[in-house]
């Protein structure tokens, strides 16, 4: 049996859903299908669940750290890993059901749950079932990623997935992997009162971000009680004492590691492998993702991919952005681009990282004639009254053109500050804009002036 639509949307994450929804108040008779959880990974396995459980781990840290605020608790603190995942649980599923009642009550919107493949060009198959449309969006995201260490198939590893299943509280902790995911897992279940041992295959952590981050997040983690082994290679796995053994080649150590459970955190694949790409003629590169060009079409006419498949942003809010973007081209007679999109994201740790545009590095080598502004937490009003001095801010101007080039900002509220010069550089305003605007006080936010007022030139 074949079904004709005007737009499939393969895929029910970030971008899929709104997509849906305007192509259905465009008149456009419209398809959605998703094979597993309404909402994609942010909803159900990524940020929401994630930042629920960092939610619970800051608390039990606040907790501990009370007599030093003149709070007096009582009793030592104590974490019930049942409940917190109970929480966790009830907050994902809210968003899931959420997404599954506004996706039902859309106008000339059909959700079809089931795998879809690919067996033409503008042809799928679902349960059985044919799908044609003129226009077909790609919205399947990405997946783990579970390298071939050896003896990997010979233990019970876990990866962003499985952590979300776990309502225990691990002895010991192995995380393989010091970026982003893995580095927010460590603080949590550290706080959570596991012990917990980061191994990261580079000589810092996060290596995409500037030494100074990177050297300041690994000091907040060890700070923590973390362990943090570094330069690892050669990594293997067999079966050991707690239940995992784990063999390292590091420079610096390179003693096997007992532990009793593994998450991986080594990156992401695009989950490209199994929609029958091959009927469709849609070029790829080797990692498995969509190429796309500036308006987030394929090489085929009527076939968009969006999100994580398309390499072109790897977060929520870039994914969601894609479908702004082709909505405003397709529906709107908006012309809108990728291109216009200016870099952000954060690290959500605590205290959290805050990151838009250039790092320092990019710039310096770049070969800008540049400016920096720094200012360490510890001399910021509002960090100090919350006892939470940690980290500091740091901005690059181009001293030409006087535009904002980027900024870290990793201390309290970061995560939040960041945003007023990110929405300063989209507005492509000077910074002395910024740099004289009167901020209220006390907040992070303030300090964002006073550290434009210091720039310097980039040595």
């Amino acid at each position: 049996m074949t079904q004709h639509y005007d737009a499939v949307v393969i895929g029910a994450g970030q971008a899929g859903p709104p997509l849906a929804e305007r192509l259905g108040q465009a008149g456009m008779k419209t398809a959605i299908v998703e094979r597993h959880l309404l909402g994609g990974t942010c909803v159900n396995v990524g940020c929401i669940p994630t930042k629920t459980l960092v939610g619970s781990a800051r608390i039990a840290d606040l907790a501990r750290r009370a007599g030093s605020f003149g709070v007096q608790v009582g009793g030592s603190v104590t974490v019930d890993m049942a409940q917190v995942k109970a929480r966790k649980d009830e907050v994902a599923g809210s968003s899931n059901r959420n997404v599954e009642s506004w996706i039902k009550g859309m106008e000339n919107v059909s959700l079809i749950r089931g795998h879809a493949l690919f067996n033409g060009p503008k042809s799928i198959e679902v349960n059985g079932e044919t799908l044609t449309a003129e226009r077909i969006f790609i919205n399947v995201g990405a997946r783990a990623r579970v390298p071939d260490f050896p003896g990997i198939e010979d233990i019970d590893y876990l990866t962003n997935s499985g952590m979300m299943e776990v309502d225990f509280l691990p002895e010991h902790l192995l995380i393989v992997g010091g970026s982003y995911i893995g580095l927010e897992f460590a603080q949590m279940y550290r706080r959570f009162g596991a012990e917990v041992t980061v191994i990261e295959v580079q000589d810092r952590l996060i290596g995409r971000e500037d030494d100074d981050v990177s050297a300041a997040v690994q000091e907040i983690l060890e700070g923590e009680g973390v362990n943090i082994r570094l330069n690892a290679e050669c990594i293997g796995f067999e079966r050991g004492p707690m239940g995992v053994r784990m063999n390292i080649d590091c420079a610096d150590d390179s003693t096997p590691i007992d532990g009793s459970h593994v998450l991986l955190a080594v990156g992401r694949v695009p989950n490209t492998h199994d929609l029958g790409l091959e009927h469709t003629g849609i070029e790829m590169t080797e990692r498995g993702l969509i190429v796309v060009d500036d308006q987030l079409q394929t090489n085929v006419p009527g076939i968009w991919a969006m999100g994580e498949v398309n390499g072109r942003g790897a977060f929520t809010h870039t994914a969601y952005n894609d479908f702004e973007i082709v909505a405003a081209n397709l529906l709107d007679s908006d012309s809108r681009s990728v291109n216009d999109r200016i870099l952000c994201y954060g690290l959500f740790i605590d205290p959290p990282l805050g990151r838009v545009g250039m790092t320092e590095r990019q710039v310096r080598e770049s070969g800008r004639n540049a400016l920096i502004g720094t200012r360490p937490m510890s001399r910021v009003g509002r960090a100090r009254e919350f006892g939470e001095t940690r980290g500091f801010m740091k901005v690059l101007v181009d001293a030409d053109t006087r535009e904002i080039l980027g900024a870290s900002i990793l201390g309290l509220s970061g995560d939040e500050a960041v945003h007023v010069l990110l929405d300063n550089m989209y507005a492509q305003q000077p910074y002395t804009v910024l740099s004289r605007a009167t901020h209220i006080h006390p907040t992070v936010t303030e300090l964002i002036p006073t550290v434009l007022q210091s720039l310097k030139p980039l040595q």
